[in-house]
């Protein structure tokens, strides 16, 4: 399964929460509200969730091993920096 497509959802310009992406499998497949989340240590990716009635959030949407996550994770992020420095978004 390989990422055809990433399309910025929104920039966020306060706190850790700098995106959300929707990114596209084959051409045939949209996942949607994928959050990049600045780190001290770096990027990570968050995938969809939503929030139980205990407050806690579970994930509707997610990698089953770690390949796979390691995939997408790089993929967003690269494609994120990328824009970055090519002044195709602009963090405000």
């Amino acid at each position: 399964m390989e990422i055809t497509d990433i399309k910025l959802r929104k920039l966020f310009n306060e706190g850790p929460l700098e995106a959300i992406y929707s990114i596209t499998f084959d051409n045939e497949l949209a996942l949607h509200d994928v959050k990049l989340v600045k780190k001290e240590e770096g990027y990570i990716v968050v995938m969809p969730n939503r929030r139980l009635s205990n407050g806690l959030f579970k994930d509707i949407v997610h990698p089953i091993n770690s390949v796979f996550r390691d995939k997408i994770s790089s993929q967003i992020v690269n494609f994120h920096k990328n824009s970055l420095s090519n002044s195709e978004i602009t963090l405000k």
